[in-house]
């Protein structure tokens, strides 16, 4: 399994802060928005700052409004943000079938139905309209972004470190895979 052995994934993000008395939004990447906090303790990324959310709650879709331990203004709210939270992975739940972690799928080899190697998986975005998967192409500079959908992502096996893609007929021409290069 590729990236499974992260130490903390990435549960949400701090945006701006609500308010005058400290109280910030949060975008939430967990299932159910609120149970972010359920994963403390929460972190920066180098695991280094400790963050605990006190009072989470709804303000629409994915965002929340929370109080940070420590945080009494509106000043202090605003470091914060775009400071993203993260979780131990001790702390997360399994996987269900057919569900990954984002951490899990970074670093694949993506090969297409032929198993012609294509590249590999470099990034997940989710821009408001369903996830992405960024490709970085072996051939040239280019990247793809792809939806993340179990028509163009047919199959993924963490165990061998790789997923198949099906290209979309939208997307013109073919993109050089190494047995293209070979020929």
């Amino acid at each position: 399994m590729k990236n499974s052995s992260s130490a903390r994934l990435a549960v949400g993000v701090f945006g701006a802060p609500h308010g005058v008395r400290g109280e910030i939004k949060i975008k939430s990447y967990t299932g159910d928005p609120l149970s972010i906090a359920d994963y403390a303790p929460l972190t920066d990324q180098s695991g280094q700052r400790l963050f605990v959310l006190k009072k989470p709650r709804p303000l629409k879709d994915d965002l929340l409004i929370v109080t940070v331990e420590g945080v009494t203004d509106r000043n202090a709210a605003a470091r914060l943000i775009n400071l993203e939270l993260y979780a131990s992975r001790e702390y997360m739940p399994e996987a269900e079938e057919d569900e990954f972690y984002y951490a899990d799928l970074i670093g694949l080899k993506a090969f297409d139905e032929h198993e012609a190697e294509i590249g590999i998986v470099i990034a997940l975005h989710n821009f408001g309209a369903g996830d992405i998967i960024e490709i970085k192409a072996n051939a040239g500079d280019q990247s793809l972004m792809l939806p993340f959908t179990k028509k163009i992502v047919p199959s993924i096996d963490l165990e061998k470190g790789s997923l198949t893609l099906v290209m979309p007929e939208e997307i013109p021409g073919e993109v050089e895979c190494e047995e293209d290069e070979k020929a």
